[in-house]
């Protein structure tokens, strides 16, 4: 798909919304119209947008704020989705919002003093979102906005281990296989070791509201060492408010390495089996069956986790409806504490993406309905929704959403999503935001994402976080 800029450098606004239209695509920049082509153009105070294939299709045009950028860019989205939804009708449950976190512009809204039902109208007339949805942010953005209120004045932590017992089909992360770097490990917590103790130091004021090792997966590590890296974790930073580790695969997940978990004040864990269908995770590439994420998670409440956390993934190649009741009638029998629905995301690092052809994907209507079932399920299990995120490529174009029992937010993903914190992320991949001015101010410093590199240039990751100190 081609597309044309005129008069703006607003790129990533134009590209995201057409990538609504005609996903998984290569979008290309060019000067004058050639095949099918999407021109954006700014005028005066006129946003515009044409689409050609041979001759001109459709076009569309609105008036926007020239000295707002924000409407700008805002007005330019707009007209180029009604100008594309003339040649390419789409169901768009979130309207022209491209963007990660819808619950935050709820939160913005009421900083401006709108009320609930205003929100509800902006939302809908504004942003083209649908009743179901607009009502969905507002209700996520109530949760969220509680959490983010009681984290005033702390931070939260991310520590990364960017190992995996083998790289799943969809997975885009920043991961290892195990096996090809079992011999790095012990350097990378070297690595890691004299990261965390300059942070310790810069940090030494601040209370820590949540802390959480991610991945990769952490449990990939043998027992020693995960042994070791939480012990390292409490001699530099302590046992924070919320204690976070994830054992995501079931097939790392064993009695010793629960007890160390346990023993260590780890207060919540994610064991993520994405569905529980055999047949899926075979294709997929977990090393692992259904009985036997039945068996850590039940090992797990042996050894005393008390909030269990588990991630599935709606969307996956070839499965249905009835996939996804079988996998929630599953997790209702465990009863786990919180629940994370994911649409499947075909991201552009991903082996599925190099092999999108081969499978059969889900389409709008039945992503629909898988989302429906998810929704009732996690209300008739006592659960709310109380946070959510978007990200680009998403099948059908819809949401992610994190269900969970009173009492059982996790902080982390609420603080990661909301922006009104800063986050301290340690080891490779680790992305660091430094918020200001109450999220008026984001500042980012990364983490080079390759281990070998981390290992062999800890020291000027170090001294990219030296801006910490001038940030108090």
């Amino acid at each position: 798909m081609n597309y044309i800029l005129r008069n703006h450098s607003y790129a990533d606004d134009i590209v995201t919304t057409v990538m609504m239209f005609y996903p998984n695509e290569k979008y290309t920049r060019i000067d004058f119209p050639d095949g099918a082509t999407v021109v954006s153009a700014l005028h005066g105070s006129n946003a515009l947008a044409a689409f050609y294939d041979g001759d001109i299709k459709a076009e569309y045009q609105l008036d926007v704020d020239i000295e707002n950028e924000k409407s700008v860019r805002y007005g330019l989205r707009v007209a180029v989705f009604c100008c594309l939804m003339q040649v390419k009708p789409i169901n768009a449950p979130w309207g022209v919002l491209t963007g990660v976190r819808p619950a935050k512009i709820v939160c913005n809204l009421w900083d401006m003093g709108c009320s609930d039902s205003e929100v509800l109208g902006i939302l809908k007339e504004d942003y083209l979102v649908t009743d179901e949805k607009a009502k969905l942010a507002i209700r996520v953005a109530k949760s969220e906005k509680d959490i983010v209120l009681g984290g005033s004045g702390k931070i939260s932590m991310y520590i990364g281990i960017p190992f995996c017992p083998t790289r799943c089909l969809y997975c885009s992360f920043t991961s290892y296989p195990l096996d090809r770097y079992a011999k790095k490990t012990d350097a990378y917590l070297d690595a890691l070791e004299k990261e965390m103790t300059f942070v310790s130091d810069i940090t030494a004021d601040k209370t820590i509201e949540s802390l959480y090792i991610g991945g990769g997966t952490p449990t990939s590590l043998d027992e020693r060492q995960l042994e070791r890296l939480l012990s390292m974790t409490e001699k530099y930073f302590g046992i924070p408010e919320e204690y976070t580790v994830e054992a995501g695969r079931p097939d790392t997940v064993t009695p010793e390495k629960l007890k160390i978990l346990k023993d260590h004040g780890v207060g919540r864990i994610s064991i993520n089996p994405q569905t529980l269908n055999d047949e899926t995770l075979e294709l997929i590439g977990r090393r692992h069956t259904v009985a036997e994420f039945y068996k850590a998670f039940e090992a797990a409440r042996r050894a005393g986790h008390k909030h269990i956390n588990t991630d599935i993934i709606l969307g996956l190649p070839g499965e249905t409806e009835q996939h996804v009741i079988r996998t929630m009638d599953g997790l209702e029998k465990l009863s786990p504490e919180s629940i994370t629905v994911h649409t499947l995301a075909v991201k552009r690092a991903s082996r599925l993406k190099e092999t999108l052809e081969k499978y059969h994907m889900t389409d709008f209507e039945h992503m629909s309905a898988m989302l429906k079932i998810t929704a009732d399920r996690t209300e008739k299990m006592g659960m709310y929704p109380y946070y959510m995120y978007r990200q680009k490529n998403m099948v059908g174009n819809f949401e992610n959403v994190g269900y969970c029992r009173p009492g059982c937010a996790c902080v982390y993903n609420v603080q990661i999503m909301e922006e009104k914190q800063s986050i301290i992320a340690l080891g490779a991949g680790g992305s660091t935001k430094i918020v200001s001015r109450g999220g008026e101010r984001i500042e980012r410093i990364f983490n080079v994402k390759s281990v070998d590199d981390y290992i062999e240039r800890i020291d000027e990751m170090i001294l990219r976080k030296e801006v910490l100190k001038e940030n108090g």
